[in-house]
């Protein structure tokens, strides 16, 4: 296994346990599935599903749906949340990076704080692409690099080993200059707004427990520092309370987002 693999592989691991987490994304699906004007009928790919919300979102307005995670734990959740609200959804196991679906058979292509965790942008980019019609929306949630989740991700790279050379941060994608760069002369149209997601919580103390205990990447870095250096993990803790700090009020967590919308040239 090289160190690509590796590194996938380690992301699949640590994204196993996101579940919980979907109570909170699934208040910004449909701001999603609005601003790329999903319409009935249509054929809709959302790429890092997860546990479905977009996904299901969409199937609920009456879209034709396919669903692609990585990892297999977050697919049988959105299987089960389907069979729940009774939608018919095509949830799979596969890569962003060489997604499993044909050419050019999508309307939309969408992703929520999904495909920006691709290692490869430019990869991700074009296998997006490749499977959206000519004339399709490509659409998509990220978290900007200069505000509370970007800035949250970079505080965890701080103390996290380096990642293998090539793989870019998944806050870049919140920067509408790179998104420019990155969907180049392959789209037209190319919009971008901003929204707010409101994360309920007690305290800034109760978010950094909740989300070390389920977001991931937290988890892994913090159970990594316990073992092997306790002084980081606490420097690390201390840390994220006083970033989380500056986005906290009347018991809520502010995490703005960006939303980037074009059609396929």
């Amino acid at each position: 296994m090289d160190q690509l693999d590796a590194f996938k592989e380690s992301q699949k691991q640590a994204w196993s346990g996101f579940a919980p987490i979907e109570q909170f994304t699934a208040t910004t699906a449909p701001d999603l599935v609005r601003f790329a004007k999903v319409r009935p009928g249509a054929a809709v790919l959302d790429v890092g599903c997860g546990t479905g919300v977009v996904a299901l979102t969409a199937a609920r307005l009456g879209a034709k749906v396919t669903g692609v995670d990585l990892t297999p734990e977050l697919v049988a959740r959105a299987k089960e949340n389907a069979a729940l609200m009774l939608l018919d959804v095509d949830f799979r196991e596969g890569d962003v990076e060489a997604l499993p679906v044909p050419d050019a058979s999508f309307d939309f292509v969408v992703s929520q704080f999904g495909h920006m965790f691709a290692p490869r942008p430019t990869v991700a980019v074009s296998e997006m692409l490749r499977a959206l019609k000519p004339g399709g929306t490509i659409a998509f949630s990220t978290w900007p690099p200069d505000l509370f989740i970007g800035r949250w991700f970079q505080l965890l790279a701080s103390y996290a080993p380096p990642p293998p050379s090539g793989v870019a941060a998944p806050p870049e994608w919140g920067d509408p200059k790179i998104v420019r760069e990155r969907l180049g002369q392959h789209v037209k149209d190319l919009t971008f707004t901003h929204r707010l997601m409101r994360f309920p919580m007690l305290s800034v103390q109760h978010y950094r427990r909740f989300m070390e205990t389920n977001f991931g990447p937290a988890k892994k870095l913090l159970a990594t520092l316990d073992a092997t250096a306790p002084d980081k993990a606490r420097a690390l803790r201390a840390e994220a309370e006083e970033l989380a700090s500056h986005y906290f009020e009347d018991n809520v967590l502010r995490q703005d987002y960006l939303l980037a919308r074009a059609t396929k040239m």
